[in-house]
């Protein structure tokens, strides 16, 4: 199975993950944030989440993004380089960083986030400006998520120069369709730029949702909501919309589906993974209650490239993700702080 994902699995190459570093602020809901004059915040970003947890796996991982030079961002750039991140690809540019405002324990698509990230460095990096030929030197796989094409047209076209150079490079590729409804706002809708990314991506990642906003997959006219159907329903949307998938994308070899669900304060978790022409199903997590919904899904991919670089088995690669997303659930932070022996201990038997 991994030789079918991975190009190429030679150990010491890297995984490169592109997307826009931010800086979420994290209000309490009550207000007490303003009577203790104290306001936490995390770095982050889709992206940078995934590159965080591969390095503290142990897996060569470099970012990419683009930041303003100034004395806060070099404070950023050091505390990556502490995580093992090469962040030599970085670009710099611009006048200033991205900045989100989400409030404690909310899910990123929920109503209350707040985006502050309009010309932003990264929203403002132009085809042609990054050596892409240099930047994958020593790289096996790119990951970038839906997020990106989402800020801008420009960015958009960014991500389809460096797909066709990495798919040159025969460099395994993954997106994550992440859909962020207020970032779409420059006149495209996602079904109008994914197809045309999505063609030149070896692993996809999603759910069947957001594969039907934004790949066009078929969806059960039933299940146009997204909560209160029979598991087996689900799971014969999750075949369905993968083997849909790769017909309409050849370079596609593997397609990931979550499925998480609101369980009074806490969730109930599951995945699939469709490769071979067979449905690979998680084990269930159920949680009464959690800490934070971000960075979850960011962990779960995480967790298949780190499953799929150490060609580990299409079970075992799935039941790592899926226990190192519902770890994440626990941790107050943008990216996972959990080794991997963290996670081997979370995995269901």
């Amino acid at each position: 199975m991994s030789d079918q994902i991975l190009a190429s699995s030679k150990k010491g190459e890297k995984v490169l993950s592109f997307g826009e570093i931010l800086l979420r602020i994290c209000p309490d809901m009550d207000g007490q944030w303003l009577k203790e004059n104290k306001l936490p915040f995390y770095v982050g970003g889709a992206e940078l989440n995934v590159a965080t947890a591969l390095a503290l796996w142990n897996v060569p991982s470099a970012y990419l993004s683009a930041v303003p030079k100034n004395s806060v961002t070099e404070e950023i750039v050091e505390y990556l380089n502490s995580k093992n991140i090469d962040t030599s690809p970085m670009v710099y540019h611009g006048e200033r960083l991205g900045l989100y405002y989400l409030p404690k324990g909310k899910d990123l698509k929920n109503a209350g986030v707040i985006y502050d990230r309009a010309d932003s460095a990264y929203a403002k990096l132009q085809v042609g400006q990054i050596n892409w030929d240099e930047v994958f030197e020593g790289v096996t796989w790119f990951h970038f998520s839906a997020i990106c094409p989402a800020i801008n047209q420009a960015i958009a076209d960014v991500c389809l120069e460096a797909l066709k150079v990495a798919s040159s490079k025969n460099i395994t590729i993954s997106l994550d369709l992440n859909y962020r409804a207020k970032l779409w706002k420059y006149g495209k809708e996602p079904i109008n730029i994914l197809p045309e990314l999505a063609k030149y991506c070896t692993l996809i990642m999603g759910n069947v949702w957001a594969a039907n906003k934004m790949l066009g997959t078929a969806l059960h006219q039933d299940l146009m909501p997204t909560e209160g159907y029979a598991k087996e329903t689900l799971l014969q949307q999750a075949t369905d919309t993968s083997k849909e998938i790769l017909s309409l994308f050849s370079a596609c070899k593997a397609v990931a589906n979550t499925f998480r669900f609101d369980n009074g304060k806490g969730i109930k978790y599951y995945t699939t993974l469709f490769a071979n022409n067979e449905l690979t199903v998680s084990e269930e997590y159920v949680s009464e209650e959690i800490l934070d919904k971000v960075g979850s899904g960011d962990c779960f991919m995480a967790g298949l490239i780190y499953g799929f670089y150490n060609q580990l088995s299409v079970k075992e690669t799935l039941n790592f993700a899926t226990a190192a997303a519902y770890d994440k659930l626990y941790i107050p932070s943008d990216a996972t702080t959990s080794t991997v022996a963290d996670i081997e201990k979370r995995i269901l038997r």
